[in-house]
């Protein structure tokens, strides 16, 4: 392998780029796993009831790097704005949580946005 090249690779934990390492990634799971079938809950609220206020794009960064065999409904997780978050870097799976969220009873508009006021998970 060539000096400074980087070998292609899955996604890889990203522990080190937490100062609260594991615990924090098991207290964000362990929320997200208690949000029932057909609610939501933002990236905000998941790190809040976590305990890590303000850390909303670490939850973003802890889903994006969960493994594909997780128990963890990582697609009731949504933006503050009652949408999907849209992004090329997801490869797709933007699409399917929308269809996941759709199987699980959550409305869609015609422009993709939901009524996040009555689909909130309230605990």
């Amino acid at each position: 392998m060539a000096i400074g090249r980087k070998q292609a690779s899955k996604a890889q934990p990203i522990q080190g780029a937490m100062p609260q390492g594991d615990a924090a990634v098991a207290a964000i799971c362990a929320v997200i796993r208690r949000i029932p079938k057909g609610w939501v809950a933002t990236y905000g609220q998941v790190a809040a009831k976590a305990g890590l206020p303000r850390r909303a794009r670490l939850v973003g960064q802890v889903l994006q790097h969960l493994d594909p065999a997780s128990d963890v409904p990582w697609h009731r997780v949504v933006n503050a704005k009652g949408e999907v978050s849209w992004t090329l870097s997801r490869n797709g799976s933007d699409r399917l949580q929308q269809k996941l969220l759709e199987q699980e009873g959550i409305e869609f508009d015609a422009r993709n946005r939901f009524d996040l006021e009555r689909f909130r998970w309230l605990d």
